[in-house]
């Protein structure tokens, strides 16, 4: 058995940790005890780093692939503009009072001028979007069930390690989790879901591929 803090509290052989609320982490931000920008969110009340690094890569770096992912994922933005949403990127959203993440894509409803006073809650979102690397054990875990104790209605990982694309739909909010998932591979198309029946075609190729189409 292990006898670091950590183990000891999954153990229940020491005291509970107390959440950082989301009120708390802007404090800090505010009188600069964090620094923002900084590669930090708040999840389930604990500050984490955010980890964009390559497979056995320093967590620390970011790795080119996945930023690749999301600047191709960008681009969509004007098709979003059209139908009144627009893209954010690693950017916070405001899930709950102990949860802050920051998504590397999410599609919100409205403007940008809409969230000039506050970031983004669950009925504002449409859409969030992790590209997954390193972090693909975290994201199918801890991240998807923070979005769907929030009620996101879709949630997609850009699986980079096996090269398919995982959407999440249908949150269960009293389970945290998703009742269903689809994968899709090399030279299928997904329809991202924007509510009101409408979809966005991606080919999973012109995405994740590569070489650039």
């Amino acid at each position: 058995m292990g006898s670091g803090l950590v183990d000891q509290i999954v153990s229940g052989e020491a005291p509970s940790l107390v959440p950082l609320t989301v009120q708390q982490y802007h404090t800090m931000l505010e009188r600069g005890i964090l620094r923002d920008g900084d590669p930090i969110e708040l999840v389930e009340g604990l500050l984490v780093r955010k980890n964009r690094a390559a497979a056995g890569e320093s967590e620390m770096t970011h790795g080119p692939r996945h930023a690749l992912v999301v600047m191709r994922l960008m681009k969509l933005e004007p098709k979003l503009e059209t139908i009144g949403c627009h893209l954010r990127a690693q950017l916070p959203v405001t899930l709950s009072a102990v949860d802050e993440p920051e998504p590397d894509l999410a599609i919100v409803k409205g403007s940008l001028e809409d969230f000039a006073d506050h970031h983004p809650g669950p009925r504002d979102l449409l859409v969030v979007i992790e590209v997954a690397d390193s972090s693909l054990r975290y994201d199918r875990g801890t991240k998807q069930r923070v979005y769907a104790a929030a009620g996101v209605p879709a949630y997609v990982i850009f699986n980079l390690p096996d090269e398919q694309v995982e959407l999440f739909e249908e949150p269960s909010s009293g389970e945290g989790r998703y009742a269903r998932r689809a994968d899709y591979g090399e030279g299928e198309t997904l329809a991202l879901p924007l509510g009101e029946g409408r979809t966005l075609p991606l080919a999973v190729t012109e995405i994740l591929g590569r070489q650039g189409r």
